[in-house]
């Protein structure tokens, strides 16, 4: 039988009754039996989604769990094979109770090391003749440095040239020949000649070159500056043909390979570190291993702090003065925690601190943790139980490996 309605009309049973749904001048008949099959369906529809929201419905029935949690579990671990734990190189071992040092963190500067660094300047006034050396060049010792031209010199060289050819005869008479006064006399003019003409400038090689010289002519005044040490040239402030004094600085020629790093302690932070004694070098994300070699023992009058003086190796010529830089300094105090190498604890995906646990053989997850010191290459942490075994080495495999598993299950 059909029904025919001109306006919209809606009949419902409401217990095993047959819901029919008709519009203006269109016929519609479905049997009770087909529109109950499609309410149903309908509705069991509903409840599924439903039943995956709230965490009820005949799929979590089937499944045993929420599906989301089920997500987040198998996005947060990973379970690795025997041979990428060999591969990557990942040590697991329980996490124990450790005594660490402490250490001092505080802002430094990088500063020359004065100790591997020599100042070239004449000892008599002169002209600058020639530079043969620039700034920022490096030199070895003995390099010629800037020629010079003096008055003095040239009357020492003479005064030496003289006096060398007077004992050469007197030796060559004997002392049968001439007095015992003289022969003495014309030794030590001879030699406090010779030592004027080095104390101005002069090498012994370029003073003996002089005196073989049979030109007289050569007595001119003109010698060299040598560089004293291997090193580079941080300083040449002077021009060619500049009259200059006895103690100006020509050049400042340091050995960069070693460096200083001064930091200002606190007096009561000071107490715990002894000269010898380890530091890290922080600066532009690299880090460097210095040596405590000075502790200053007089208080800055302005900031009420000591200054401590740190070594450190420069092989790659990072570092150069005037470099701010944060210094941490092992301090003699130390402190028992649960300590872990730095590198077994990294940042997770939303900022917070991580490290990796083996829940059983093979499978590792991510457990955050916070950071109450850190002492050297060390971390003292807490959130973990003791005894749990976690990643000290390969950790940021583990964390890679938990990134692509966690990337493939978003886009299942």
């Amino acid at each position: 039988m059909k029904y025919k309605f001109l306006t919209l009309s809606v009949i419902a049973a409401l217990a095993g009754s047959t819901i029919v749904i008709a519009a203006d001048n269109h016929d519609h008949a479905k049997n009770a039996h087909e529109l109950n099959s499609e309410l149903s369906l309908s509705e069991d529809n509903k409840v599924k989604d439903h039943g995956q929201n709230d965490g009820h419905g005949d799929h979590n029935e089937k499944t045993g769990g929420d599906s989301h949690s089920e997500h987040e579990e198998e996005s947060g671990g990973v379970e690795l094979s025997k041979a990428q734990l060999a591969a990557a190189g990942i040590v697991v071992e329980p996490l124990r109770m450790q005594t660490v040092a402490n250490y001092i963190s505080a802002p430094g500067e990088v500063l020359f090391n004065a100790y591997k660094s020599k100042k070239i300047t004449p000892r008599i006034s002169a002209q600058i003749i020639k530079r043969h050396k620039r700034l920022g060049q490096g030199v070895k010792e003995g390099q010629v440095l800037v020629s010079l031209s003096s008055v003095e010199m040239a009357q020492a060289q003479g005064d030496l040239i003289v006096a060398d050819r007077e004992w050469q005869r007197v030796k060559k008479l004997g002392k049968k020949v001439v007095s015992d006064r003289r022969y003495i006399e014309s030794q030590i003019a001879r030699q406090q000649d010779f030592s004027k003409v080095l104390a101005f400038g002069m090498t012994k090689p370029q003073v003996q070159l002089l005196l073989k010289s049979k030109d007289l002519s050569a007595a001119v005044g003109q010698f060299n500056l040598l560089a004293t040490q291997n090193g580079t040239i941080t300083h040449d402030d002077f021009i060619e043909g500049e009259m200059i004094e006895p103690g100006r600085i020509l050049f400042e020629i340091t050995d960069e390979s070693s460096m200083w790093v001064e930091a200002r302690l606190t007096p009561s932070a000071a107490i715990g570190i002894k000269t010898g004694t380890s530091a890290k070098i922080f600066v532009n994300d690299q880090r460097y291993s210095a040596k405590v070699t000075q502790i200053h023992h007089q208080l800055d009058e302005v900031t009420r702090t000591i200054a401590v003086r740190m070594e450190v190796e420069n092989l790659n010529d990072s570092l150069h003065p005037g470099l701010f830089v944060e210094a941490q300094i092992q301090s003699l105090v130390s402190q028992e925690g649960l300590a872990l190498p730095e590198n077994a604890v990294l940042r997770s995906p939303d900022g917070d601190w991580a490290v990796f646990i083996e829940e059983k053989p093979g499978h590792f997850k991510a457990q955050e943790v916070e950071i109450i010191t850190k002492a050297g290459d060390w971390v003292v942490i807490k959130g973990v139980e003791p005894n749990t075994p976690v990643v000290t080495k390969g950790a940021f495999f583990v964390q890679s490996e938990i990134a692509k598993s966690g990337f493939e299950v978003h886009n299942h």
